[in-house]
């Protein structure tokens, strides 16, 4: 398992999910960031010292981040109207 997260080096790294096959792969968040990666993906993206530094983020970049903003409710629709969410 990585001791940091390769985003923003937080150290609280949580697993979400392993591989069926036992050690093959792990996929990792980050309890900060929410980075999440597969501990199988190449360095520049697992590893801190390997991450493009134009991507890091610092404690300060994580504090003067703008706000997100909400995703806005699905508009409903009437009938004979398409919402794009089914099969048909």
């Amino acid at each position: 398992m990585t001791d940091c997260c390769p985003r923003c080096a937080h150290e609280s790294v949580r697993t979400l999910h392993s591989s069926p096959v036992p050690g093959v792969w792990d996929v990792l968040q980050c309890g900060r960031c929410l980075y999440t990666w597969r501990t199988s993906e190449p360095a520049r993206r697992t590893r801190r010292d390997a991450y493009p530094e134009a991507f890091r983020l610092s404690s300060d970049d994580m504090a003067n981040a703008a706000e997100v903003p909400t995703v806005p409710p699905l508009r409903s629709s009437g009938p004979g109207q398409k919402t794009g969410l089914t099969d048909g």
